[in-house]
């Protein structure tokens, strides 16, 4: 993604290194490589399989979205990436490295927040350098920028069930970038909030993506979503997944809510409705 300047608020050491790996390095800690990857689950009652064949590189630095029905194998996906699930056969590196474990090396956000009622939100964020044993005042300076990046500086001392949906999310993003991952992982995180709150969260999410290098894997059933917040947007077909296209979302950054409006960002939902409806995923039919 394209470098902003460095905000004022991040003085406490998220700088990003002075140093940064060339995006098209294969073995840059971010890139993500996925080479005939197939995914069976099996069960008493028999098989099903869920993904078919997928192919995608992604660069360090990158904003990917991954754009399909339910069921299709989006989700499978991302844990496959993780290391919290394997796959059947093919390969998944990430940063030069082989997954065949859980990968610590990355941050995940989910759709639902998952923080403990009786820490804080800030307690919350540190649960991150309680398990990763970092430094605690660096780790403290750290999660108190994130919380101001995100406009929750006044409540860094309040409980989750002070929290409005989208401030609980916000919480859960600071937490999985507390340690600087070269990876985030996101599956569907702003599906269960309303639109106004989705749409703030996603300009948040952009601004904080824009002040590190880091490369995310965005999941999500929201076409205009994919193409506001992405580099490249992968289309999957319904089960068992595969990838039917990728688009390249030539778009300026930083991106502005009336973007949306822009013929070129229209003509992008248009393309990529018509081939949900080539596949059958929608039906106009009365």
């Amino acid at each position: 993604m394209n470098a902003m300047p460095a905000n004022d608020s991040l003085t406490t050491g998220l700088e990003a290194p002075g140093v940064l790996t060339p995006p098209h390095d294969p073995d840059a800690p971010g890139h993500v490589s996925i080479k005939g990857v197939n995914k069976i689950f099996r069960s008493r009652k028999g098989e099903v399989e869920a993904l078919r064949a997928v192919d995608l590189d992604i660069k360090r630095g990158e904003f990917v979205s991954v754009l399909g029905p339910s069921g299709c194998g989006k989700s499978t996906l991302l844990m496959l990436l993780s290391g919290l699930l394997g796959r059947t056969s093919g390969d998944i590196n990430v940063g030069g490295k082989e997954i065949l474990k859980p990968n610590s090396d990355l941050g995940i956000v989910f759709q639902q927040d998952v923080l403990l009622e009786w820490r804080t939100a800030l307690d919350n964020v540190l649960i991150q350098a309680e398990l990763r044993k970092m430094d605690k005042k660096e780790a403290l300076e750290k999660a108190r920028a994130l919380l101001r990046m995100v406009s929750l500086a006044d409540f860094e001392d309040a409980l989750p069930r002070e929290l409005s949906g989208g401030m609980r999310q916000r919480v859960s993003i600071c937490r999985a970038l507390l340690h600087e991952p070269p990876l985030m992982l996101m599956d569907e995180p702003f599906g269960a909030l309303d639109a106004m709150t989705r749409d703030q969260l996603q300009i948040d999410l952009l601004r904080l993506c824009s002040e590190r290098d880091m490369t995310v894997f965005f999941i999500t059933h929201s076409i205009s979503e994919a193409i506001f917040l992405s580099d490249r947007v992968v289309v999957m077909t319904p089960r068992p997944g595969r990838i039917e296209q990728v688009f390249d979302i030539d778009l300026p950054r930083p991106r502005r809510l009336a973007m949306r409006e822009d013929p070129k960002f229209l003509g992008y939902v248009h393309e990529i409705t018509d081939i949900f409806k080539n596949l059958g995923v929608f039906r106009e039919e009365y």
